[in-house]
């Protein structure tokens, strides 16, 4: 997603452009309005042109409302309603609005552009890349609700304090993993991270974030020869990451992204 701001002293105006632009209507002045709020100015105060350019679908775990909420953040801070200090908790409240509490983990990708080792709270610091693995991103066709996924990882810490601490900590190491696999060259690193994927799309089976179409593609993947794969995001829907040791057939292919 790509932002740009040009101040005038017309009345606000916002041109929407790429293939995923036009679904930025959809929420785009109502999370204006409550960003504003969030300053205490007005919409007659912000004045100017701003153009975006989208190719991030909404509710598909790629970060969409992060992309959004940190651009927002950045234009104020230009404009001197809050401090570049801020950016990053101002940009993180504001994606609260849409999954009820933001990890804020999107917020510091969106915000830094590299891959990061994040801790809620705590430190964020570049990752160690020392091979490319070869991930890609399809579509499960169903799309995720972040905040109805909260709802039922909540729900199942209410149910079982400790299923949902082993849970936790499972996908704790699942990260360590992932992070120590990147670090090691490919033929070491191909196979913890595989490791690293299965431990973390257990963690979605358990929290109930795996079901209908979102399983469905997943087991489609693995049939066709996928070695690893896990939901992105908060799971319920959205995109499927997939690891793999040869190309995917050309018909799946053609319907993913390479991440490197």
């Amino acid at each position: 997603m790509k932002f740009k701001f040009e101040e005038s002293h017309n009345s606000l105006d916002v041109e929407l452009s790429g293939d995923r632009g036009e679904e930025l209507k959809l929420i785009l002045w109502g999370l204006l309005e409550n960003a504003l709020k969030k300053v205490g100015r007005t919409r007659e105060e912000f004045k100017g042109l701003i153009s975006i350019e989208s190719t991030l679908p909404l509710g598909a775990g790629l970060g969409a409302s992060a992309a959004l909420c940190v651009g927002f953040g950045q234009i104020f801070s230009y404009l001197g309603w809050i401090e570049d200090k801020n950016i990053y908790e101002f940009s993180r409240e504001l994606e609260g609005l849409f999954h009820g509490e933001s990890s804020g983990v999107d917020i510091a990708i969106a915000l830094e552009g590299v891959g990061l080792r994040f801790m809620r709270g705590g430190e964020r610091t570049s990752l160690i890349q020392q091979w490319s693995p070869p991930l890609y991103l399809s579509y499960s066709g169903k799309r995720g609700v972040t905040s109805d996924c909260v709802k039922k990882v909540m729900a199942l810490h209410s149910r079982s304090a400790g299923l949902g601490e082993k849970v936790d900590a499972q996908m704790r190491e699942a990260v360590e993993l992932a992070e120590k696999s990147l670090a090691m060259n490919r033929e070491n690193g191909f196979t913890l991270l595989a490791q690293s994927l299965d431990k973390a799309r257990d963690c979605f089976y358990q929290w109930e974030l795996c079901d209908g179409a979102l399983d469905q593609h997943m087991r489609e993947l693995s049939q066709a020869g996928a070695y690893a794969v896990k939901p992105t995001g908060s799971g319920g829907g959205g995109y499927v990451l997939s690891l793999w040791q040869n190309e995917p057939p050309a018909d799946l292919r053609a319907n993913m992204i390479s991440l490197f």
